[in-house]
């Protein structure tokens, strides 16, 4: 007999720029305070329900970074002890960490030859703080996917990718339901990765406040043609606004929607059942193909659609042509010290400081804003040409 049940893979993004959290302690520690105590929350939310308990995170490198340095560490320590903070995300049977870019680009937006340095950069700081996980599925954060990320994600292991609803259209021929609640396979550059859908509508409520009765209700009705097992997928940020933010017991996300998801899942007949998006691939793999237009999740008054909320004001298109302008720039200068065999380790260093400033600037932060935080983007590119400069005269 075909399996009923309905299955839920939770999804939470979790980032904070660079600096900022540091920023936030030293003039603004409520703030601070709330954040941290949100990302604490996770854990301890789960810590009663390690057999039903299952929870995809998706953390910035500039987050884990700012967690993971001694010194923020120490300043922090009277509100969130975040060396163990860390090692309780490491708990791989309730928390599935996901990979993502180091500083938070809207990849289609930024230079395809800055792709493969954001992510293995956040590999690199992901294995040392989270040794625990495999990293099968990959984030792209904002959700700013394009077919031309594929085979890049291919090559560096990810099994799936998560994407948004709104912009994908299937190859083959599917019901409304199968498109949404089933994984499926899309193709480029003779490469193919699976995609998990993300509900659109769901993932609203979720970053809003909801209960679980209406979510029971709602994904029944969404699912009730469904003739295999429906997994349906919710993603939202998870340390921003204040129903996650909220202290109050039993008026946050974890105290009010997922605990008593998780408590009913125990008990409940044909209740929902949290699930990695793995595990679901693992025992009822995919299902027909799918393209997916370039786009990114709903942004309040965005629907993602060609990138407006980072790309729509002049500012900002001027500042990403400068990025691409000057990782072009950088990307030759690597090149050609490559080229000669450069053992200048001062040359090399200016370099590297180049490259990490270019890939600083591109942070969706810096344009999510209008143009409140463009100029953060025009100084680490501002310091990235010194570094340029002071590395041509290296090369005589």
């Amino acid at each position: 007999m075909a399996d009923s049940t309905l299955y839920h893979a939770l999804v939470l993004s979790l980032h904070q720029p660079a600096g900022n959290l540091d920023h936030l302690l030293a003039y603004n520690k409520p703030e601070a305070r709330e954040i941290l105590f949100t990302i604490d929350r996770i854990h301890r939310a789960l810590r009663d329900y390690q057999d039903v308990g299952r929870v995809h995170l998706a953390l910035s490198g500039t987050l884990i970074e700012t967690l993971a340095d001694p010194d923020f560490q120490r300043r922090a320590s009277g509100i969130v002890d975040c060396a163990a903070l860390l090692r309780n995300l490491q708990n791989t049977q309730v928390i599935d960490v996901l990979g993502t870019g180091y500083y938070h680009p809207v990849f289609p937006l930024i230079p395809p030859a800055d792709w493969e340095a954001q992510l293995d950069r956040w590999r690199g700081i992901a294995r040392h703080w989270l040794v625990n996980s495999d990293f099968q599925g990959f984030w792209p954060p904002e959700m700013g996917f394009c077919m031309e990320m594929i085979p890049l994600l291919r090559r560096c292991g990810y099994r799936f990718v998560l994407v948004d609803s709104e912009h994908v259209q299937p190859v083959t021929p599917m019901r409304w339901d199968e498109v949404r609640y089933r994984p499926h396979i899309a193709r480029f550059g003779g490469e193919e990765i699976t995609v998990i859908v993300r509900d659109r509508d769901l993932s609203n409520a979720q970053e809003s406040g909801m209960d679980l009765e209406w979510f029971s209700r709602e994904v029944g009705e969404r699912t009730q043609f469904c003739d295999f097992p429906a997994l349906v997928t919710t993603c939202s940020d998870g340390e921003n606004g204040g129903w996650f933010r909220n202290a109050a017991p039993g008026s946050n996300f974890w105290d009010a929607f997922y605990q008593p998801l998780m408590e009913r899942a125990r008990t409940a007949e044909n209740a929902i059942q949290p699930i990695f998006i793995g595990e679901y691939l693992n025992r009822f793999g995919t299902h027909g193909e799918v393209t997916v237009g370039p786009g990114a999740w709903n942004t309040g008054w965005h629907d993602g659609r060609d990138f407006v909320q980072w790309s729509g004001t002049p500012a900002q298109k001027d500042a990403l042509v400068r990025v691409d302008e000057i990782s072009q720039a950088v990307q030759a200068a690597l090149s050609n010290a490559t080229n000669i065999g450069s053992q200048n380790r001062e040359l090399l260093n200016l370099l590297e400081e180049a490259r990490w400033r270019v890939l600083r600037a591109e942070t969706s932060c810096n344009f999510f804003w209008g143009d409140a935080w463009v100029m953060r983007c025009h100084a680490d590119l501002d310091q990235a040409c010194e570094c340029l400069e002071r590395a041509n005269a290296c090369f005589g």
